[in-house]
């Protein structure tokens, strides 16, 4: 039923009265996804067999125990000996080789401190932490569009080729934050072929998502490092992953998978930084997940808890905005958000609107480089924190928002 601008408001200062709280700003597991892992806690004790090939209660192991390493080694079909596991979160590994190329430089290459300029490319919509690493070092970035299939490789190809100061580009190629977008297998190999004015160029191929499917059907990237590889560029890419969103955030486990020179050139570089990781933590993950048939049993349950959220997201879009002309949006099939593109100029207004209304939600630009997001069109939207009750009023809320929004802006005739 067609709803009058009375109504809308109506239903808006009701939620408003209502004193709401609800976060759907970060992509936080919520509390059952944190029970899971549980069990983890109790792996280690006084009485486990600490002293295997290595003493895991000393000081050896700089790059990672050998069991967890052959357990991502399986998960991303690369050798034991391309693994580094170095840090709880797999950003503060790519904010340290970010950190380590501009004071360093990469074996035989100028530190990017001593370079006038340095550029990254960013996808966009991207992943904000993406963008923060390149401020936080003053490294300029160059927004390319996100497609469906990854980055317009056309673009990319042409800046790459004719600029010596682009030095990188930010992927998360699967389930892709925030778009949902999967890279194909072309895609891939254009990345791993392309020609580069910079020697030194890298790929971070934050592969965060790469065992968070939301369907039966689980999704594959081509695997950049084996493709690059056969370029005759073994060296262009820095794969991440991390166990945040599989056992505890903060508590987890962060890797790094690259070419072996590429892994002894950051283990050197790491030596008095980190000479020793957890690796007591390190253990009991491989204890609980043990192989990736274990990490598949293990992420099946995530699934059953949070995919009904993105269901809901996806059915009250449809109840509240069909037939609008207001917003676009595709249920994701694996990660951990929606990204809704509402028509030019509303998204800063959506969000005061339900942030007023006691919703939070990513601010309006973050999704892109300096905030700035040129159409003022993209929201992030993450479901799953909040409980499912909170979920289902929050997206009532903000269907009410976009709706008042676009009549604010563009006229009855949009509702």
């Amino acid at each position: 039923m067609r709803e009058t601008k009375e109504i809308l408001e109506e239903r808006y200062q009701k939620f408003v009265e209502a004193s709401l709280c609800i976060n759907m700003e970060r992509g936080w597991p919520c509390r059952e996804q944190l029970e899971l892992s549980m069990p983890m806690l109790d792996l280690v004790g006084s009485r486990t067999e600490l002293e295997r090939e290595v003493d895991y209660r000393g000081y050896a192991g700089t790059a990672g125990i050998e069991p967890l390493k052959k357990l991502f080694a399986d998960i991303l079909e690369v050798c034991p000996e391309e693994i580094y596991i170095g840090s709880t979160m797999s950003t503060t590994l790519m904010y340290d080789i970010v950190n380590k190329a501009v004071l360093f430089g990469f074996d035989g290459h100028e530190p990017w401190k001593n370079l006038n300029t340095v550029k990254f490319i960013c996808p966009v919509p991207g992943y904000e932490k993406h963008f923060k690493i390149c401020e936080t070092f003053g490294i300029e970035m160059l927004p390319v569009r996100m497609m469906d299939d990854g980055p317009d490789m056309d673009m990319v190809e042409r800046l790459v080729a004719e600029d010596a100061s682009v030095k990188g580009i930010w992927c998360v190629p699967l389930y892709s934050n925030p778009t949902g977008a999967i890279y194909s297998d072309e895609t891939v190999t254009r990345l791993a072929r392309m020609r580069t004015a910079a020697d030194d160029f890298r790929i971070f191929w934050d592969n965060a998502y790469c065992v968070h499917h939301l369907t039966e059907e689980k999704y594959q990237v081509k695997n950049i490092i084996r493709e690059c590889e056969k370029a005759g560029n073994p060296n262009r890419v820095f794969e991440f992953a991390s166990t945040s969103k599989i056992t505890f955030p903060g508590g987890g486990v962060g890797l790094c998978a690259s070419s072996k020179e590429n892994i002894a050139w950051l283990t050197k570089n790491s030596l008095l930084q980190l000479k020793s990781g957890d690796k007591i933590n390190q253990l009991r993950h491989f204890m609980l997940l043990k192989d990736p048939e274990g990490v598949d049993a293990h992420m099946n349950k995530h699934r059953e808890i949070i995919s009904p959220k993105f269901d809901m997201v996806d059915r009250i879009l449809h109840e509240e905005l069909d037939g609008c002309n207001l917003a676009e949006w595709d249920r994701p099939k694996g990660g951990y958000f929606f990204n809704i593109k509402l028509k030019n100029g509303m998204a800063h207004a959506v969000w005061q609107a339900c942030k007023d209304a006691g919703v939070a939600i990513t601010p309006a630009g973050s999704t892109f480089p300096y905030g700035n997001d040129p159409d003022d069109a993209y929201l992030r939207i993450a479901p799953t924190y909040p409980p499912i009750h909170e979920l289902e009023t929050a997206m009532h809320i903000l269907g009410v928002c976009i709706k008042l929004t676009g009549l604010r802006i563009f006229g009855e005739e949009c509702i």
